[in-house]
């Protein structure tokens, strides 16, 4: 029954999305919320790419290689990085918010896409390496925000979770927890 649920989810999912191609990378935006306009998403997107293929063109050349594409959705943080498809997942909200800067939306594709290079030359990596990858991440972070003129926000959260102890840097998260707490909030705006 599970396997249905997740096909059926799946289906749905697929019909609901918009696909784009956003500089050269196909990008799949699944838009629930109604006060959220795709087409801000699609600028705001596009912006932070530009970002990272005008000041740190390495990283942006190398990201058709690290992902399959770019997904847009809820989510219960920033941005994440799916082994099984190679997407790099950016958050519907975050991604619209005009509290984040375009720089660390950015910065939130360059941290994924150190996920999805690790991830390619090495595979998952077991449990007890996850603080070192994720700092690996945040030095990508640090380094791309220093290249920024408009990088602050971005150097100081790198510089800050660099030296969090390993069970911060690399919490255990309870995805299931964070998922009913998206929903809850999801169902709240739906009702105003």
């Amino acid at each position: 029954m599970a396997f249905l649920s997740d096909w059926l989810r799946s289906w749905t999912e697929s019909l609901l999305s918009e696909r784009r191609q956003i500089r050269g990378l196909p990008v799949r935006i699944l838009n629930t919320r109604r006060d959220i306009d795709t087409t801000e998403v699609i600028e705001r997107l596009t912006q932070a790419l530009d970002l990272i293929a005008r000041y740190a063109p390495h990283r942006f050349h190398r990201l058709r290689q690290d992902f399959a594409g770019i997904v847009v959705r809820r989510f219960p943080c920033r941005g994440a990085f799916f082994h099984d498809s190679r997407e790099c997942l950016v958050e519907l909200t975050f991604t619209v918010n005009p509290r984040h800067t375009l720089a660390e939306i950015a910065a939130s594709i360059v941290h994924e896409a150190t996920h999805a290079r690790v991830a390619r030359m090495c595979g998952p990596l077991p449990g007890e390496l996850r603080p070192r990858e994720e700092r690996l991440c945040r030095k990508a972070e640090l380094e791309f925000g220093l290249g920024l003129p408009d990088g602050a926000v971005v150097v100081e959260r790198a510089r800050a979770s660099l030296v969090l102890a390993d069970q911060e840097v690399a919490p255990a998260v309870d995805w299931a927890e964070g998922a009913r707490r998206v929903a809850a909030i999801d169902a709240l705006e739906r009702r105003l």
